[in-house]
This record gives C-alpha cells, sequence and structure tokens, in this order.
C-alpha cells in the first residue's frame, strides 16, 4: 500500500512527541501529528512550542506546513507508513501498572490500522507490554509490525540529545525491528538493536538508577544537615578533581513524571522486591516534609509565611507534573502560617510575582533552580533555604 505520510505520531504535540516530530520533519521525512489537545495544534500550526524547549521553536518553524502537518483527525494514522504511540505511563494512582489502559487504547486504534503498517511504542511501558500488544495484533488478523524504541531523552536537552544520542530499537519480529531502525536511524548518531523485554527493562533500569543515584545523595544531604553540616562543601571536597566521585549529584528534588513512576513500575515488575527502588522513594518523596521539620526546629514556623520559589519540576522547565514543589507547599499549608508561590516559567492561579513573594514572605525556599532566580536582589536578613546551594551559601542561613 502506498502511504502519504512517512509518520504519524500519536499524541504528538507534548513533551515527548514534539521534539521528536520536528525532528524527523526537519531530516526530510513526511510526518503528521496526531493529537486531540485543540490548543496545542492551534500553537503548533502558528509554529510556536506549547512548552518549553530550547532550539525546538526555529526547527518547527522551518517545518510546519511542509513536512510536518499537525491536525486531530484519526485518519490520518491511516494514511502513515509508520505509527508512533506516545501515551502518558499506564499506572493508576498507587503506581501500579495498568495494562487494561493500554489494551483500551489499541482497541480504540485498531480500526484505524491496515496492513504493513509498523506500530512503534515510545512511551516507558511495564516489562512485556509490547510483546501483549503483539499478541493483540496477531489475534486481530491483521499485518502490523509492532515496535517498542524507548525516549531517551531530557526535557530541555530533547533536540540535541536526539541527534546525540543513540537509540534502542526492538521489534516483536525482524520486519518491526528492521522498520524501526530504518527510521530513527534518520535522526539518531547509531542504534542499538535489542529484543523487546530488554529494550523495556533497559530503559526502567536507566530511569531508577537515575532516581537512586538522586535519592543517595539526598540522603547524605540528610546525614550531614543532621550533623549540623553544609553537605555541599562535603560534595565539593568528595568530587574535586576525583574523578571515581564526578557523577555524583547535589541535593535537591528528584520528581518529574518519569523517574518515580518508572522506578515504581521496576518494582512492581520485580514482585515488589526492588528494596533499593522502594528506598530511594522513601528519601526522594520525604526531603519536603524533612526540610519542614528542620525548618520547625530553628524558626516559629506556624508564626511565619513562606515563600516558595520555582514550582516546576526542576530548573529550567515549565513543567509541573510529579513536581515536589506542590508536596512541599501542602506541608507548608499545614505548619506555616501562609505560603506563597511563583515560578518563571508557569502561571498559575495563585502565583505571585516573584518581587511580590521575597517582598511578603519571612522565610524563603528555592525549589526549582530556575537561572532567573539567581539575579534576584534577596531581602537582607531574610532566611533563604537553597537545598540546590545555587547562591553558593549552603542550603540552610547561617
Amino acid at each position: 500500500m502506498d502511504f502519504h505520510f512517512d509518520v504519524c505520531v500519536v499524541g504528538g504535540c507534548g513533551h515527548v512527541g514534539l521534539p521528536l516530530s520536528i525532528s524527523f520533519a526537519d531530516r526530510g521525512l513526511s510526518v503528521c501529528v496526531y493529537d486531540i489537545n485543540d490548543h496545542a495544534i492551534a500553537t503548533v500550526r502558528e509554529g510556536r512550542m506549547p512548552f518549553l524547549e530550547p532550539g525546538a521553536e526555529p526547527v518547527l518553524q522551518r517545518v510546519i506546513g511542509k513536512t510536518l502537518e499537525v491536525a486531530s483527525d484519526p485518519t490520518l494514522v491511516s494514511r502513515s507508513r509508520i505509527v508512533v504511540v506516545i501515551i502518558g505511563p499506564p499506572v493508576d494512582e498507587h503506581l501500579n501498572p495498568t495494562f487494561h489502559t493500554i489494551r483500551r487504547f489499541f482497541a480504540n486504534l485498531m480500526p484505524l490500522l491496515v496492513d504493513g503498517q509498523c506500530v512503534i511504542l515510545r512511551s516507558t511501558v511495564y516489562p512485556g507490554t509490547t510483546e501483549k500488544i503483539g499478541a493483540m495484533v496477531r489475534e486481530s488478523g491483521k499485518k502490523i509490525h509492532i515496535a517498542f524504541c524507548p525516549e531517551r531523552v531530557a526535557e530541555g536537552k530533547a533536540m540535541e540529545e536526539l541527534t546525540e544520542l543513540p537509540q534502542i530499537v526492538s521489534g516483536c519480529d525482524e520486519r518491526a525491528a528492521d522498520m524501526a531502525e530504518g527510521l530513527f536511524g534518520k535522526i539518531a548518531k547509531s542504534t542499538i538493536r535489542m529484543s523487546p523485554t530488554e529494550a523495556e527493562l533497559a530503559k526502567v533500569f536507566t530511569n531508577a538508577w537515575r532516581y537512586i543515584q538522586f535519592a543517595t545523595a539526598n540522603q547524605f544531604f540528610m546525614i550531614a544537615t543532621d550533623f549540623g553540616l553544609d553537605f555541599h562543601r562535603i560534595h565539593d571536597a568528595m568530587s574535586r578533581d576525583y574523578p571515581r566521585m564526578a557523577g555524583i549529584p547535589t541535593s535537591g528534588f528528584a520528581a518529574g513524571p518519569c523517574l518515580f513512576k518508572d522506578t515504581m513500575q521496576l518494582a512492581a515488575a520485580a514482585s515488589n522486591t526492588f528494596y533499593l527502588g522502594h528506598s530511594a522513594m522513601l528519601v526522594n518523596e520525604g526531603l519536603p516534609n524533612y526540610l519542614v521539620q528542620k525548618l520547625k526546629q530553628r524558626y516559629p514556623l506556624a508564626e511565619m509565611t513562606v515563600g516558595i520559589l520555582g514550582m516546576a519540576f526542576k530548573g529550567e522547565s515549565d513543567d509541573p507534573r510529579e513536581s515536589l514543589s506542590y508536596k512541599l507547599r501542602k506541608v507548608l499549608e499545614y505548619e506555616a502560617s501562609g505560603v506563597l508561590c511563583t515560578d518563571a516559567y508557569i502561571e498559575g492561579p495563585d502565583f505571585l510575582p516573584a518581587p511580590d513573594v521575597l517582598r511578603r514572605s519571612d522565610l524563603l525556599i528555592l525549589a526549582a533552580p530556575h537561572r532567573a532566580y539567581r539575579g534576584l536582589e534577596l531581602p537582607e536578613g531574610k532566611p533563604v533555604v537553597d537545598i540546590w546551594n545555587m547562591y553558593g551559601r549552603g542550603a540552610f542561613p547561617k
């Protein structure tokens, strides 16, 4: 069958799908995006990114209306040789894997699929999911090839990492793997071929490893703080000109839409025997409460208004998903007299401009280290808690 498009990216107006779509289109592939977010579609059609992703907008403006089409038209799926599927991690409110979510998604997608296509799962999935989807397709009688090619880039670095990092490719059959490798070979520096379950584990292992690394640094931070010491001075001594410790992170909120969820998916896949993962979760998710308890020991917190600088899940991001800043706010709303929030990139219904938060707060917490906060004129004598050590004064005021 002759297809009108080389690639259709389903859910392609989001943080994962849009950089990928415009990267394919910039390499000359005929690309369409099928999404149900009308606001995002309108924004992309205007050549504007609906979220912060450095370097993406000039490329989008180069390809939109030429090699890239964006619409809420489901028939785009049927007209594309390769269909890349991007949906949120299929987990429930308790972070348990929910295969029924992805089964229902594919049951709805199946009538749109035609023989000869390759469907590539791009989102992180529970180990074994790709093979289950392959079995569903075989049972349907359709001759469709199923592949899994995990997304590996970091938000804020997608445009460079899509081309600089090796891409893992896998398929339920050789044709699927060949088609996936041919597609990603257009943009990736190199490809690494694996079985679907190997590829699925490689993805969740990677995110769990990062999560454990952050938990280790945060645990060290807590121990040093309990000794009354500045962890960042110790971190500098450990890592400066010492290659064996070059990879140790500094302390900070370890959050976002991937690391925590994928660690819990791996724990479920290991029959809840992934003790390192559960321990990492207790440390990272417990950091906001730890900070507040330390502040209660130092200040009359119940009489103070606390200002939170940065509500995104990390610096230079406009993504609030799974941000621990919101957990910090909830704890402070219980313990403090008042809580004021601001962010350099996110507009919240109750957020204030940073100068107002600086002026009206009795105590400040730097939760997301946006570069915009480096130049703030911090009020003289006002305590600033800086777990990232962006200001170079340690986490807690002396």
